[in-house]
């Protein structure tokens, strides 16, 4: 595999008719219509006890050689910590309906060891447990996201869990927290009751779903300045009877429904589509399948909307992002997949709609963050990489909390393979809490770069400065061998005459800073 190595991709405005063959796709930028903020927490992350998600990717137990704090690996942590990590959802996924919180605290040495019945049938050692997640949420200056366990626990068990990582009181369960090492309460920031209740999570209706979540939040009590948002457990793909049914029902006592999308090129579950060596179809056809992210946030948003049109609740994409077939030669439980530039583009596509739908849109969670599924980081004992979906994700920080600005395309062409076709440039703007408008673009075509004109009306561009992602294969990615085959590079442009046009790389990511 040949990789492009990265350079620095400095284009300026050439003069007037010679410098295109075609006429540009046009970008323009209104910021006298400033929209919503883009929340943080879209930028969240998945952490299940899946495989090796947490355990070796992440904990390696405070005794470990791998050099640690607290159990948890000093190089992960400081990756993540770069890459603005706002929000963590632990402990699942459909390990969440199985998990019972007291099997997770106390002496390490002392906790039951349980089989992991939804991910390899191996064992749970209980080693990472409450206060050992919310030690690693510090650690990286991120909001907690715990799931509940409505499957196989119950109201009780889900209040006792509440107390004891809220209450401040001097009761037998805040003081078995202190006893176990934490005497303030831990700040959780969102709460769901179930996962997937329509599947791994109790195989039920919205209706009967509703009138579970009616009851068990009830009983969730935590003093005010501790209580977490409660999330409901909703839909996915284009079921939307879960959006209206929860919407309609819990508006008064939840802060918003979930919803899950994976990404499969082949649209079959039963044969997904390998992650490395495909051919251009499956190219397409993945990032065609992602862009129907797009269908299922207003389908959604149109189900909620008809019982909250004052979009008080939030529509929460908890888990999203690419599914393949497993590498040849690992544990088919374990979600191990490799990771490459056509990750990164996901990734940005996904962004970009979800900023689009920032007013309904507060929340997601990729799957998963280390080693498992669309990874943002792989290990292999001692070693660590970044995958493309990690700089990705680094790349747009300053999308976080930003306020999005309108933007009009036009002159935007087709990117077209055998029949399948979508648009070439995907593009998203906002102005940062930095004070810069920020512009990012996404060129789906693999083959031919894109020119692009950039305008802000009523105002002058001068330049554009910031950084591209590709490479020279479609799957192109980092090896423990060659670590930063693909990384971002500079990329800049200054305007002529007052007009600002860039060369947009084929099968890139750009996100820049207009001047």
């Amino acid at each position: 595999m040949n990789y492009l190595k990265p350079g620095v991709w400095a284009l300026s405005l050439l003069a007037a008719a010679s410098v295109f063959a075609a006429e540009p796709v046009s970008v323009s930028i209104d910021t006298s219509k400033p929209g919503p903020v883009i929340n943080k927490d879209i930028y969240g992350q998945f952490a299940e006890h899946l495989g090796s998600g947490i355990y070796g990717g992440l904990w390696v137990g405070p005794n470990s050689r791998i050099p640690n704090t607290k159990g948890w690996r000093n190089d992960v942590v400081g990756a993540l910590k770069a890459m603005h990590v706002p929000l963590v959802r632990w402990p699942g996924g459909c390990f969440a309906d199985e998990y019972h919180w007291k099997d997770g605290i106390g002496a390490r040495d002392k906790r039951p060891v349980k089989v992991n019945t939804n991910w390899g049938g191996v064992e749970e050692s209980n080693a990472v447990g409450t206060h050992e997640f919310f030690d690693l949420v510090e650690m990286l200056g991120a909001d907690a996201y715990v799931n509940g366990n409505l499957g196989t626990g119950s109201a009780q068990e889900m209040s006792e869990w509440i107390e004891y990582m809220t209450s401040d009181s001097k009761s037998t369960l805040a003081n078995l927290r202190r006893k176990n090492g934490r005497d303030k309460p831990f700040k959780v920031a969102y709460f769901a009751i179930g996962n997937e209740a329509w599947g791994c999570g109790g195989n039920m209706s919205p209706e009967h779903y509703a009138d579970l979540y009616r009851n068990v939040e009830t009983f969730l009590r935590a003093p005010a300045p501790y209580r977490p948002k409660m999330i409901a457990s909703g839909g996915n793909d284009n079921d939307v009877s879960w959006s209206d049914v929860l919407s309609k029902q819990l508006k008064r006592q939840t802060d918003g429904i979930s919803f899950h999308y994976y990404t499969i090129p082949t649209g079959k579950w039963e044969v997904k589509g390998a992650a490395t060596g495909f051919a251009e179809q499956e190219w397409i056809s993945t990032l065609a399948n992602t862009l129907r992210m797009e269908q299922h946030m207003q389908r959604n948003s149109a189900a909620m909307d008809k019982h909250d049109p004052e979009k008080k609740l939030g529509l929460f994409v908890d888990e999203w992002g690419t599914w393949y077939d497993v590498e040849k030669g690992t544990n088919a439980g374990f979600l191990f997949q490799q990771n490459t530039l056509r990750d990164a583009l996901v990734a940005a596509l996904n962004f970009n709609i979800f900023h689009a739908h920032a007013d309904r849109v507060r929340m997601t969670n990729i799957a998963q963050m280390v080693n498992v599924l669309q990874a943002m980081i792989i290990t292999d004992k001692d070693k660590m990489l970044l995958t493309p979906t990690y700089h990705a994700f680094e790349m747009y920080v300053p999308f976080q909390n930003a306020t999005f600005l309108p933007l009009t395309l036009s002159n935007n062409r087709e990117y077209a393979l055998d029949g399948a076709s979508i648009p070439e440039i995907s593009a998203t703007a906002a102005r940062a809490t930095d004070g810069k408008v920020y512009l990012a673009l996404v060129n789906t075509n693999p083959r031919q770069p894109a020119d692009v004109a950039i305008s802000l009306p009523g105002q002058q561009v001068q330049a554009v400065r910031g950084r591209v992602l590709t490479a020279a294969a479609m799957d192109a990615h980092n090896t423990f061998a060659a670590p930063q085959a693909v990384k971002p590079a500079p990329f800049s442009a200054k305007a002529v005459d007052g007009k600002l046009s860039v060369q947009i790389p084929a099968k890139s990511v750009v996100v820049v800073a207009v001047e």
